[in-house]
């Protein structure tokens, strides 16, 4: 199963022409909810908060139905505890996202970093990261992470 959704994954991340717009979006979806685990997962400890943000995150951004996105949400956490490496995310990404979808990528892992109103120093390390590898320059992440701190409730300034 696992060679079977590997391939799967690898079609939908190609790059191919002949990509049907269905498989390109789901591996748009699949690689954000991913990255946006992988954050919440950085400071190895479990917070309901950051899971309901990732949630309320990828309704927002993809219409999808409530047994779409608990499967959406179901394969990429699958996927992230076989993968060794980001870049076949972040280079989908990359590649098939314009430079504003790129920075509303960052503002969702900045959202999910600041669910639980602290950022762990994993959690900044790993969207810095990401966005060196989408190409988001350090000036726009940094507006970005200082927008989402603005915007967020309750968060202790620092």
């Amino acid at each position: 199963m696992l060679k079977a959704l590997t391939e799967l994954f690898d079609t939908a991340l190609s790059g191919q022409v002949e990509q049907v717009p269905e498989s390109r979006e789901h591996g748009i979806q699949l690689a954000t909810a991913l990255l946006l685990i992988e954050v919440a997962r950085a400071d190895y400890e479990t917070d309901l908060t950051e899971d309901e943000e990732i949630v309320a995150l990828l309704r927002n951004s993809f219409a999808l139905d409530d047994e779409e996105l608990a499967l959406l949400v179901e394969e990429a956490r699958a996927e992230s505890d076989h993968s060794a490496s980001l870049q076949a995310f972040t280079r989908t990404l990359h590649e098939q996202l314009t430079v504003s979808e790129k920075h509303h990528v960052i503002e969702m892992l900045w959202r999910v970093a600041f669910a639980d109103l602290h950022l762990d120093r994993h959690e900044d390390h790993l969207v810095r990261k990401v966005a060196g590898l989408l190409y988001v320059s350090h000036g726009d992440m940094i507006r970005i992470r200082n927008r989402v701190r603005q915007t967020t409730p309750g968060l202790q300034a620092g």
